[in-house]
């Protein structure tokens, strides 16, 4: 992602930042404007970085309120809640859980959503409830509808709305069922990611409508994918957009077992086989790298076991506890041992997705696209007819 660059700390050197970046445009600047992001961010925030990956010191309003504007006004993410709530004190919390989103990023997808006067939207996520604010001046009030699950952040996104003048529909629910007493929708779009596009969201979105939400894969890495519905509500297309990195929807969190529930108390290499790569694990780790694997292996996920002298140990897990693998990754090496378990072999499957990849001149993630239906979706490079080999 772009963004974090050096400006006044105010509304204007904000504006200035992102109109040179080219994510706010001339249509979005009125409801900039008329929608402060400062009516929307809370006393107590911990500011981010342009890539969402790490987060600073917590700075309070009441303390420092120089500095509270400088990060509200900064093309930074801000961190609102850990956690899910359970967070306290001042320090940082374990996973951020709420955010004010990189404001590059919420211009950016507002650009990808193409709203026309009169589009009744519907937008899952509410966090501080700033993009439904910017909607709802947009294109008024009663076309805006924003789903919030957690009740807490409800209540404030709530609260800062009609701190704003502002009144588009909120309601507290579940993300992944949309909101059917207001459907249908010529636009959806979320705020958080997903690891699969909920199919109340294709069936209420209009024919020819619009769903631009972040996805993301469960081994890593994310982007923004923008698909039109078709004229029954039953299948949608489109490509990605660009990179993200956003929460994910609480429901499609997935549970990550601990090695013990791989290894059964045995130690390491327990039953496993072993076997080499020339295939360096450094080269699969990158944000990229992660998201074109995740396409063709699902349900696995990765941890890292780092040590002193830069090299590590590549953790690999299937989703069911029934397979992992491991890669051990050494500076100055050009072969590398792995250790496999179980019906996957997982290792062999990461290889196999980054092969293709890397047969097809590492392709970035705008010639990647998604078709999506009732009964799931498929991932495809440059055209729905050329899908991504799924190795598993």
């Amino acid at each position: 992602m772009t963004g974090g660059t050096h400006q006044e700390a105010g509304p204007h050197g904000l504006a200035s930042a992102l109109v040179a970046g080219s994510a706010l445009t001339s249509d979005w600047l009125p409801s900039f404007k008329a929608v402060p992001r400062e009516l929307f961010v809370p006393d107590r925030i911990w500011p981010g970085i342009a890539d969402g990956t790490r987060q600073s010191p917590v700075v309070d309003r009441s303390q420092d309120p120089e500095a509270w504007r400088a990060a509200v006004y900064s093309d930074i993410p801000l961190t609102t809640q850990w956690d899910d709530g359970e967070h306290e004190g001042d320090g940082l919390g374990t996973t951020p859980s709420s955010s004010s989103s990189l404001p590059t990023m919420v211009f950016s997808m507002l650009q990808d959503l193409e709203v026309r006067p009169g589009n009744r939207v519907l937008e899952i996520g509410s966090g501080t409830g700033w993009n439904a604010g910017l909607l709802a001046h947009r294109l008024g009030d009663t076309n805006v509808v924003s789903v919030e699950y957690d009740p807490e952040v409800a209540r404030g996104a709530r609260d800062n709305l009609d701190r704003a003048g502002l009144d588009p529909i909120t309601v507290e629910g579940d993300g992944r069922a949309g909101f059917g007493p207001g459907a249908p929708y010529d636009r959806i779009m979320a705020t958080c990611s997903v690891l699969e596009i909920p199919p109340a969201w294709l069936e209420q979105t209009a024919p020819g409508g619009l769903i631009v939400a972040p996805f993301g894969t469960e081994y890593g890495g994310e982007h923004i994918v923008r698909l039109t519905v078709d004229d029954d509500g039953t299948r949608a297309s489109g490509r990605f957009t660009r990179s993200s990195a956003f929460m994910r929807l609480r429901q499609q969190r997935t549970d990550r077992p601990l090695v013990d529930a791989y290894l059964h108390g045995e130690p390491w290499p327990a039953d496993g086989e072993k076997s080499a790569t020339t295939l360096s694990p450094r080269d699969t780790g990158g944000w990229l790298d992660q998201f074109v694997i995740g396409l063709g292996v699902p349900g696995v996920f990765w941890r890292a076991e780092r040590y002193d002298d830069g090299s590590y140990t590549l953790w690999l897990y299937s989703r069911s506890t029934l397979s992992w693998a491991t890669a051990d990754y050494e500076p100055d090496r050009s072969e590398y041992e792995v250790v496999q378990s179980g019906p996957r072999n997982l290792w062999d499957e990461v290889a196999a997705a980054y092969r293709w990849w890397s047969s097809q001149g590492h392709p970035g993630y705008e010639r990647f696209g998604l078709t999506v239906t009732t009964e799931g979706h498929t991932a495809w490079l440059d055209s729905p007819d050329n899908p991504v080999p799924l190795q598993s």
